[in-house]
C-alpha cells in the first residue's frame, strides 16, 4: 500500500509520529491511521504510544522482510526483469537473500538454469520450476530473513563456481562501496563474489542514500549494477568511472 510505504519513509527521518498529523498529511481518517500504524506494530517497524508510534527503524537496523516486501515494488520487478534479461540460460547462478532478489527468483523461474539461492523465500519460488537445477547451499537459516549463513553455507559457496552472483545490497555508495546490515551476512555476499565470474548488484536506487555497518565490497568489485531512475548522478557516474555497468530502468 502506497500509503504505508510513506509512513515507513516518514519513519525513517523521524523519531516519532502522530496519529493526527499523519490523518492530515494523507487525507484519511485518524482510525485508518491508527489500523496502519498497528499494522506497523506487529510487523516490528514502530512501537505504538498515546496519539502516534515510535520508530524502531532508526540506527542502522534493518528492516524486517516483511516491511521491505512492501518498499519499491514496481522498482524491484523492473530491475529483477532486467538482471534475468542479463542472464544466459545454461549459467550457474548464484542468488543473493533479499526481497529484490526474491522479485529476481520469481523472474527466472521459467529459465533453463542452475541456481543455488541463499534463502528459502528464493528456494521456494523456484522450487518445482521444470528447468531449473535447485541446489541448496545448507547452514544456519535466519528466522524471519530465511537466509543461509554461517561456517557451512561459506563453505559451501566457495567450494562452488558461478557464472553469475546476483547479490542484494543494505546499502551502496562510491565512498563505502557495497554494505550488508547483518555481519553474518557480510561474509556470505563476500565469498559469493569471490565464487563468481561476474557479480551483478540488484538494488533499488534509495540504497544509494545509506551505509551499513558491515563492509563487503568496494564499488569496483561489481561488473553491473542494475538499479532504477532515481539513483543520485554522482554515485551514476562514480560507478561508470569505475568501470561498472549500469543499468537503469
Amino acid at each position: 500500500m502506497d500509503r504505508l510505504r510513506a509512513i515507513m519513509d516518514t519513519l525513517r527521518t523521524r523519531d516519532q509520529v502522530s496519529v493526527a498529523e499523519l490523518a492530515a498529511r494523507y487525507g484519511v481518517s485518524e482510525m485508518t491511521i491508527r489500523r496502519d500504524l498497528d499494522d506497523l506494530a506487529r510487523q516490528g517497524v514502530v512501537r505504538r504510544i498515546r496519539g502516534g508510534a515510535l520508530s524502531l527503524l532508526l540506527r542502522g537496523e534493518e528492516p524486517p522482510f516483511t516491511v521491505r516486501e512492501l518498499q519499491a515494488v514496481e522498482e524491484k520487478r523492473r530491475i529483477a526483469a532486467e538482471v534475468a534479461d542479463l542472464i544466459a540460460d545454461g549459467e550457474a547462478v548464484l542468488l543473493d537473500s533479499g526481497t529484490t532478489a526474491l522479485e529476481v527468483a520469481r523472474a527466472l523461474r521459467d529459465r533453463r538454469l542452475t541456481v543455488v539461492p541463499l534463502s528459502l523465500h528464493a528456494a521456494r519460488e523456484l522450487a518445482g520450476a521444470p528447468r531449473i537445477r535447485l541446489v541448496l547451499p545448507g547452514g544456519e537459516v535466519r528466522p524471519g530473513e530465511l537466509d543461509f549463513v554461517g561456517p557451512l553455507t561459506e563453505k559451501t559457496i566457495r567450494s562452488l563456481r558461478f557464472d553469475t552472483a546476483v547479490i542484494g545490497c543494505c546499502a551502496l555508495s562510491s565512498a563505502h562501496g557495497l554494505t550488508a546490515h547483518d555481519l553474518s551476512e557480510v561474509a556470505i555476499k563476500q565469498a559469493a563474489i569471490d565464487s563468481a565470474r561476474r557479480v551483478v548488484a540488484a538494488t533499488d536506487s534509495a540504497k544509494f542514500t545509506r551505509t551499513a555497518f558491515g563492509a563487503v565490497c568496494p564499488i569496483d568489485r561489481l561488473d553491473v549494477v542494475v538499479t532504477d531512475e532515481g539513483i543520485p548522478k554522482e554515485e551514476h557516474e562514480a560507478l561508470t568511472d569505475a568501470d561498472v555497468s549500469v543499468h537503469v530502468v
